[in-house]
């Protein structure tokens, strides 16, 4: 394989990152990069467990004279978002990362870049091929799903893992170690429609341009949500008229911020139309002015086509569906502010979809307190009541709560202040993480999550520093080092 990554230390971890980005790894499609794992393992003779939904474990036995510390579990997540920019022709059941190097960041080319958790896979694939590392035993936990719902990390028999010290690898900014984290669930409301034969002018509005993002760790950065701006302008066309809504679709994921959205609506004639043309781009410039410091790049395109037939959908269906999308929590909640205003709890609107039969839409609300997290999930069960929709909440997962004493904390808080002169911060998260399940199921697990810096991630923005990466390999094997003493 002729790599792209050079220059960088150690060369076999940015070779590992390049062949399993060229893998394709999007969540439930794990299998390709599962079985590649297992004959990577095969291939080193280590001992390796596949279970049915492709999770994959691999053992390595501690190097001389660490026989007797206690064994470490490293932990990653296999599956990444799939995210694309309008117009990239990118198949990502089939295709691989194209790779992009550029003054020391690594990105993709138009599509999100697969480091979160790719770096993980590819630390730990390292790790378990240096034979001349000191390290304690090493039990590499390799989990399927994670970005849709934690599903690998809950589903795996954790009674196949003897660790109870765990090194999270999925942490996404270096000098930073995080410690707790929010626990989260996936909301769906669906209603079915009717369609009715319509003639008449189409108003076609396609919101692109917004900056995205992942749905825990930027939630409180006042981004543009591309189905809730796209539900604003709609229902400010009923209250000024009459029309009928065809189709609106934004989002590919509920973890993600929303950054584009098309709908279309019918009117009963041409001027009708160009009249809601106008009212829907002095809505759209008003937003732009809203946006011009958070999210600068927003657009919105403004059509009218004549004599068109469409099916619409009834009214009363399109106006639950708008007025429960302006009415659904979306972004943050409610704050800590005895703690710098931590976000405690959250939610996301990441996908909104009209078909045939149904109109849906995905909620991800977070909490790292359990009550909280109880009473926005009945609020959404009242707002899926209040406008015909049924609601379905799926693939939820616990929060990680914070620990007093941690002995792999102080091991990495030493190890970085020795090895760089500074000190690590140590952070709880809005995001989610694998180690609430496995805290759960592992009584006395000693966890901490860590990783390089890597950035805009569950976007086609996604950038990983290389250099970053190159530290925190070093980072890692110090404290494993350390561990093993």
């Amino acid at each position: 394989m002729d790599y792209k990554i050079t220059g960088y230390e150690p060369e076999k971890l940015y070779h590992f990152f390049e062949d399993i980005s060229a893998i394709p790894r999007g969540s439930g499609n794990e299998k390709g990069i599962s079985d590649f794992l297992v004959a990577f393992a095969k291939e080193r003779g280590l001992w390796v467990y596949q279970d049915e939904v492709n999770n994959v474990i691999i053992k390595k036995p501690a190097s001389a004279g660490a026989e007797g510390a206690p064994a470490v579990m490293l932990q990653g997540h296999i599956d990444m978002v799939c995210d694309k920019r309008a117009g990239v022709e990118h198949d990502f059941e089939r295709d691989g990362i194209d790779l992009v190097v550029t003054d020391g960041v690594l990105t993709a080319n138009g599509t999100t870049l697969g480091a979160d958790n790719g770096i993980a896979v590819a630390l730990m694939m390292t790790v378990l091929d240096d034979d001349s590392l000191v390290h304690p035993a090493l039990e590499c936990v390799f989990t399927t799903d994670e970005e849709t719902g934690l599903i690998g990390a809950e589903t795996l028999d954790k009674s196949q893992i003897d660790a109870r010290i765990m090194v999270n690898l999925d942490s996404e900014e270096e000098g930073v170690a995080t410690v707790s984290c929010a626990g989260g669930v996936v909301v769906t409301l669906t209603r079915p429609v009717t369609r009715e034969h319509v003639k008449g002018s189409t108003l076609t509005m396609e919101i692109s341009g917004l900056m995205g993002g992942h749905s825990g760790q930027d939630i409180d950065l006042e981004r543009g949500n591309g189905d809730l701006l796209m539900a604003r302008i709609i229902e400010k066309l009923m209250r000024t008229g009459e029309p009928r809504l065809v189709s609106m679709n934004g989002g590919t994921k509920d973890n993600a911020i929303n950054r584009e959205c098309t709908a279309v609506l019918i009117y009963a004639d041409a001027a009708a139309a160009q009249a809601a043309a106008e009212t829907a781009r002095a809505a759209a410039d008003e937003i732009t002015a809203e946006l011009e410091v958070f999210d600068p790049g927003f657009t919105c395109t403004i059509e009218v086509a004549d004599d068109v037939e469409a099916d619409a959908i009834d009214d009363a269906s399109a106006h639950a569906l708008i007025s429960a999308l302006r009415l659904a929590p979306n972004g943050v909640m409610r704050r800590n502010v005895a703690a710098d205003g931590f976000v405690e709890v959250s939610s996301n609107i990441g996908v909104v979809q009209t078909s045939d039969d149904q109109v849906m839409f995905l909620m991800s609300p977070r909490s790292s307190i359990t009550s909280l997290q109880e009473d926005v999930k009945e609020r959404m069960q009242t707002l899926a009541d209040a406008f015909g929709f049924d609601a379905a909440f799926e693939n939820e997962y616990p929060g990680w709560s914070y620990v007093e004493h941690s002995p792999v904390r102080e091991i990495f808080q030493e190890s970085y202040r020795e090895l760089f002169g500074t000190e690590l911060r140590i952070e709880s998260i809005h995001a989610g993480l694998e180690c609430g399940l496995f805290a759960e199921a592992l009584p006395g697990l000693d966890a901490i999550a860590v990783g390089p810096t890597l950035a805009n991630v569950h976007t086609p923005d996604e950038r990983m520093e290389l250099a970053s990466s190159e530290r925190f390999y070093q980072l890692l094997v110090d404290c494993l080092r350390r561990l093993a003493a």
